[in-house]
């Protein structure tokens, strides 16, 4: 039975860095900043307010490209196959599978290069586990990291 962390938050404006480097997100602010969930960029999905669920390529971390370690602990969700504005939306993203931890990167084409493939990895994740067969999300605060059977 698969183990998934969940978070329900609100869309969040952020820097916009994902936007310019063409992989726009929905940031949540996570209330953990220590870590209960592992950072890194993770395989997931996330649905919507009108219950729509949409696959995701969804990083958690500090983003240490620009940030190194000092920056917010935040939720990125780069939703596949979506166009629109999700600011002040709130959202509940299914954390599924841990794909690589965050690293620095030393440019944004070798940013852009490991963003491609999480999105090409994920992609790939999700069709092997639908939609229709995620856990019921419970309710939480927001920002709170949960984990729940599948």
């Amino acid at each position: 039975m698969p183990e998934y962390f969940v978070v329900r938050g609100t869309v969040e404006h952020g820097d916009e860095r994902g936007r310019e480097l063409g992989f726009p997100t929905a940031n949540v602010a996570l209330r953990d900043q220590d870590g209960s969930v592992g950072d890194g960029v993770w395989a997931g999905w996330v649905q919507r307010g009108d219950g729509t669920r949409v696959a995701a390529a969804v990083s958690v971390g500090r983003r240490p490209t620009y940030y190194g370690a000092d920056g917010y602990r935040l939720l990125e969700a780069h939703l596949l196959e979506f166009t629109g504005d999700l600011y002040d939306e709130t959202l509940v993203v299914w954390l599924g599978a841990h794909l690589r931890d965050q690293q620095a990167y030393s440019s944004a084409e070798d940013l852009i290069t490991a963003l491609k493939n999480d999105i090409a990895v994920a992609t790939q994740w999700t069709a092997e586990h639908p939609a229709a067969s995620l856990p019921e999300p419970g309710d939480s605060p927001l920002g709170e990291v949960r984990r729940v059977q599948g």
